[in-house]
């Protein structure tokens, strides 16, 4: 087993927030090291399916805004370095009933933040986007900046701008285990020992098994994504004519609906999956998942009820109160964990790397991180 000088930061996940953390580190720099189980990006985790949301209206919490503000600044940032669109500006829509959560958050944080928007009813929606059928008394929230990120360029692009930067990368290569050593950590795999000052835990559904003893309330949630090819109306599914769209539905699920970006009308629900752990994940897609997913698409957006064209799993790590895990660990302040984002995380990686290289150099961050401390 080898073992390499030591480095200033060593990163244990290379998702979304681990290759954020690894460009803006070497960026700055900073000596950085970076360990991934597989070769990102890859399915296995939860940095994938061709597509996700960009959204301002934030409805979790208003504390959210300034740090997707900065976000999309730094996707666009990004693809200006690497040459590679990234992000398509589509609009968004937030859908349900007038007092659902959804929707009075969005709105709240719309209000709050002063951001462009619009309250839309139900009659309102179909007239512009007729491909969406909202039941009489839903309202929607508009908000013409959302989007979509494409997930697979973008941490592609993040691991070549940390790689260009001098940034050390070892894909294929599982941590087993990390231990601290004064002051600093050592960082064990099947290959070697890693030294560095620092380490950064941004490993998503494997984080609980790399801070064993925590008993950290974490749980691995199983969600399935499907394409569909349009059963009607195909040219108004185009990411120039339909919006993203999150629907807040029967009072408690969430729907969600991205236009076709060339495979297919992205349909999934957000939250409501099986409990698992990596492990023990179905892989599998069944019927009743398909079934399922097609009772939503047929009462809201049945021109979208097409031939499947494709299905994939994808994991959640979600915390108790569904708000991001990050902070230094309480007994060793030389770790930092950056995970887990309970499902919406992504479109934050930028501004989460800029944030973490800010906790590494011990500088003030300009974000209140409040909800997202050790708890």
């Amino acid at each position: 087993m080898s073992t390499a000088h030591t480095h200033d930061v060593a990163i244990i996940g290379l998702g979304a927030m681990g290759s954020a953390a690894a460009f803006e580190l070497a960026r700055r720099g900073i000596d950085v090291v970076g360990f991934d189980r597989f070769t990102p990006p890859h399915t296995m985790g939860s940095s994938h399916g061709d597509s996700r949301i960009i959204r301002e209206a934030y409805f979790e919490h208003p504390v959210y805004v300034p740090m997707v503000q900065r976000a999309f600044d730094l996707w666009h940032q990004l693809e200006q370095l690497s040459g590679t669109r990234l992000l398509a500006p589509t609009g968004g829509l937030m859908i349900g009933a007038p007092d659902s959560e959804l929707v009075e958050g969005a709105r709240r944080s719309a209000l709050l933040h002063g951001l462009a928007h619009e309250m839309l009813s139900a009659k309102e929606i179909h007239a512009r986007f007729p491909v969406l059928h909202p039941e009489p008394g839903m309202v929607g929230v508009w908000e013409p900046r959302a989007g979509v990120l494409a997930p697979e360029a973008c941490v592609a692009a993040q691991l070549d701008q940390a790689l260009q930067r001098g940034a050390t990368l070892r894909f294929d290569e599982p941590v087993d285990r990390w231990q601290a050593e004064g002051g600093g950590v050592s960082v064990f795999t099947a290959q070697r020992r890693c030294r560095a000052r620092q380490l950064i835990i941004s490993a998503g559904a494997w984080v609980a098994s790399l801070l064993p003893g925590m008993r950290l309330p974490f749980q691995v949630e199983r969600q399935v994504l499907h394409w569909l090819a349009p059963a009607a109306h195909a040219d108004a599914f185009g990411p120039d004519r339909c919006p993203v769209h999150l629907w807040q539905i029967d009072g408690q699920r969430f729907f969600y609906g991205l236009p076709d970006m060339g495979t297919g009308v992205k349909l999934a629900f957000h939250h409501g999956g099986d409990a698992c752990t990596v492990d023990t994940v179905r892989r599998e897609v069944s019927t009743q998942d398909v079934n399922d997913l097609r009772a939503a698409v047929r009462r809201f957006v049945p021109a979208a009820d097409g031939h499947r064209l494709s299905s994939s799993v994808c994991l959640y790590t979600n915390t108790p109160d569904e708000h991001f895990w990050l902070g230094r660990h309480p007994e060793q302040p030389q770790v930092i964990v950056a995970s887990p984002c309970s499902g919406h995380g992504f479109k934050f990686a930028p501004v989460i790397g800029e944030i973490v290289a800010d906790l590494v150099q011990g500088q003030p961050t300009r974000f209140d991180l409040g909800l997202f401390g050790w708890r």
